[in-house]
């Protein structure tokens, strides 16, 4: 199963400026990578995957 942005935060019970926090970025940043208008760097990538506890190769960014 494949897992959005959204749809593996809430999976894992966080707020958007809770992901946010955990794993470096502004909220507003976070926002943009959730409706695709910015793209993660990898290690944010990374930092999110084991947050919500989903392999990274579930997730699409």
């Amino acid at each position: 199963m494949k897992f959005d942005l959204r749809q593996a935060r809430s999976y894992a019970g966080y707020s958007q400026e809770e992901v946010a926090q955990k794993i470096g970025v502004a909220k507003v940043t976070y926002q943009m990578y959730e409706t695709g208008r910015r793209n993660m760097k990898v290690n944010t990538a990374k930092k999110f995957s084991k947050l919500v506890n989903i392999p990274i190769e579930q997730i699409i960014f």
